[in-house]
């Protein structure tokens, strides 16, 4: 029945094909089980329980991901994204004072707002209208921040009253730990090897077991239903207040959904003529996703660039997708041992890495056209600098429109362009 309905002989593939594809996508990205929960527990940040993150975190990625391998039958795996956790966490809640409950319903609301321009078919003008130049500059700046955000938690940058930040004393046991898993993170990375980002987590575990910074205190317990499942608050994220940050998860998760669907395709050769066959049935497992994970109890779930590796692997069907979702089943009854790696010195090394990655595309950028270049480096550079993505993502766009009259070349802007400028402009305006 499976390889009929996913059509195994026409995508020239097989069982044993698609289920190896699928364990090593989720080898890949098996480290956001341990980190997402790091993130949003954190008591500088959302201050939510870890357990209950850690379930919704596997819950809703099994969903997202079952629902991208029925609904599109693409091999495309979903989980909560790395940058949109932190957001949630250190800006909205951290930053801005929000109860997490409310941020979810924040989370909700946005993803029901994709939902919508999905089902409308208008998500490709909005798409469109935006500047490639910003696209690439949003994903490398918060590729930025959460770089910023790792080295913060592993000791290497620290506060300091006169410069705002300098180095820290790696001489302390958690900045050492942090540096050894870096290195041998970078080296995985480096070398090619499948999981490395999670063979790293793991390593650095370990190590941290070992000196003594975190405890372990077993491997397998039943998951958390309890703690964040279904407490989302949407009416209380009813408010102009949360304008902002709903349009800040709304264009990165449509950004990262739309480059992540177009680069794997690309990789299994689905793009036909330029476009993607039922691109709009996994936009809406991943806006559907997200719904589905703000009422687990999580932040905005994404498609995953790491999929590429199962697809590698000669994956081609949503076969491989069904694989990963159980696998992310079945990693919701490791809490205990998600919460020997849930120290920041752990942790810290897979968010450099993965900011690291998140800056690749920066030299597709026109550097050489200033109109295009200013903006996206006001974009990239004011998110970790103001500590808010959402800083970086309206001074670009009200900078893009300003560069371009001043210049003399108004036409080139698409008109939804000036309207979204002059949004974040009253924001600060008005809301501030």
């Amino acid at each position: 029945m499976l390889k009929s309905y996913f059509r195994l002989k026409e995508n020239n593939t097989t069982l044993k094909t698609e289920i190896t594809a699928g364990v090593v996508t989720f080898m890949t990205m098996a480290y956001i089980v341990f980190v997402n929960p790091t993130i949003l527990s954190d008591p500088h940040g959302a201050g939510m329980s870890f357990s209950g993150v850690l379930t919704a975190t596997c819950i809703a990625s099994f969903f997202a991901t079952l629902m991208m391998a029925f609904v599109a039958r693409y091999p495309i795996a979903l989980a909560p994204g790395m940058g949109l956790n932190a957001y949630f966490s250190y800006i909205i809640c951290g930053a801005m004072g929000v109860p997490w409950q409310i941020a979810l319903g924040i989370v909700f609301i946005s993803g029901l707002v994709f939902t919508i321009l999905t089902l409308l078919k208008a998500r490709e003008m909005l798409v469109d209208a935006i500047p490639q130049s910003l696209k690439l500059a949003t994903a490398a700046g918060i590729g930025l921040f959460i770089a910023f955000i790792g080295l913060q938690h592993a000791g290497i940058v620290a506060r300091d009253p006169n410069t705002f930040v300098t180095f820290g004393d790696i001489s302390k046991t958690p900045a050492l730990v942090a540096l050894f898993g870096l290195v041998l993170t970078a080296v995985l990375v480096a070398r090619k090897v499948k999981g490395a980002i999670l063979f790293g987590l793991l390593a650095t575990g370990v190590v941290a077991v070992i000196s003594g910074i975190t405890k372990f205190e077993g491997v397998v317990s039943k998951p958390d239903f309890s703690s964040v499942i279904f407490k989302l608050d949407i009416l209380g994220a009813l408010s102009l207040d949360y304008i902002v940050p709903i349009i800040v998860l709304l264009f990165f998760d449509m950004f990262d959904t739309i480059g992540t669907l177009i680069g794997v395709s690309e990789q299994c050769g689905f793009v036909k003529n330029g476009k993607l066959p039922r691109i709009n049935r996994a936009l809406l497992s991943d806006s559907v996703g997200t719904m589905a994970g703000a009422a687990c109890g999580t932040s905005t779930v994404t498609s995953y660039i790491e999929s590429a590796a199962g697809v590698m692997e000669g994956g081609r069907t949503g076969l491989a997708s069904v694989v990963t979702a159980l696998l992310f089943l079945v990693a919701m009854f490791f809490t205990p041992l998600a919460k020997a790696f849930a120290t920041g010195c752990v942790t810290a090394p897979a968010l450099i890495i993965v900011g690291c990655l998140m800056m690749q595309n920066i030299k597709k950028i026109e550097w050489e056209d200033f109109t295009e270049a200013i903006p996206a480096f006001l974009t990239i550079i004011l998110m970790p600098l103001t500590f808010s993505i959402a800083n970086g993502l309206a001074l670009g766009f009200i900078s893009y429109p300003l560069v371009k009259v001043a210049a003399g070349r108004a036409k080139e802007v698409h008109w939804l362009v000036y309207v979204l400028a002059g949004i974040f402009l009253l924001r600060y305006i008005f809301l501030r």
